[in-house]
């Protein structure tokens, strides 16, 4: 990464004048040398995120206009990508948004290879990963995808009870039942993961629709359900407004 590069020569330069040329004792200047290092990669570190987050930010107004500008919005990520370079992460970090606004678009074909880059600590899109290679019959794929999520993100909800559905939607329905007993021993009393491991030991369809929008923007329920929710949502919002105008 050339923030690290940059940085390190910064203070390897500093540490040799000073060492050679001002002869100062050698901890001094490596002392100095890695002070420079520090404030160099910070400084950087911070110009390159405010212009990532500038195009993250455009990104979202695009996103939320009304229709929404998906295309214009996935440019502007793709003008970032650039600063992959410069910045550790940075690179996975925007993916994870591409693939992200694909995957929500039902563009599952153009959301896969971005997916496949994804900031493992970016929850939403490692889960919409491992749920590409579940439609692609990769279960072992799937499943180290989800690992690696839960992992890193141990006390979302959601990701358990994705991971779990997934694994019963596989057929694996003592998988599934495992997976809900781990998440529960990260989050102890969470409502939604009691509910679908009763429902797992049942013999029950599991019940995701308590998590609301987050639940169908990975697009799990079949196209006429999602069609019904995003009416019946349209619908409450409208009330809501005609109660307040009163």
């Amino acid at each position: 990464m050339y923030n690290i590069l940059i940085s390190a020569a910064s203070g390897v330069a500093l540490f040799l004048l000073l060492l050679f040329a001002v002869k100062l004792p050698w901890w001094v200047s490596l002392l100095l040398g890695l002070v420079v290092f520090s404030v160099a990669f910070l400084l950087i570190s911070r110009v390159i995120m405010k212009r990532v987050m500038v195009s993250i930010e455009t990104a979202g107004k695009d996103l939320q206009a009304q229709p929404p500008r998906f295309e214009k919005a996935v440019r502007e990520l793709k003008e970032a990508l650039q600063y992959g370079k410069w910045q550790i992460y940075v690179e996975g970090q925007v993916n994870s948004q591409i693939g992200m606004i694909y995957y929500m678009k039902r563009d599952f074909s153009n959301a896969f290879p971005f997916l496949e880059k994804s900031f493992f600590k970016n929850w939403a899109a490692m889960a919409m990963l491992a749920i590409c290679y579940m439609k692609r019959q990769k279960k072992d794929k799937m499943i180290a995808t989800f690992e690696k999520a839960v992992q890193w993100n141990s006390k979302e909800s959601l990701l358990w009870g994705l991971y779990a559905y997934c694994l019963n939607e596989c057929g694996d329905v003592s998988k599934a039942k495992e997976v809900m007993g781990r998440g529960l021993k990260k989050l102890p009393g969470d409502g939604p993961l009691k509910d679908n491991l009763e429902c797992l030991e049942q013999g029950k369809k599991m019940k995701m629709r308590s998590y609301g929008d987050m639940w169908f923007q990975f697009h799990l329920e079949s196209l006429g359900a999602l069609q019904k929710h995003q009416m019946a949502a349209m619908g409450g919002r409208m009330q809501r407004r005609m109660v307040a105008r009163r």
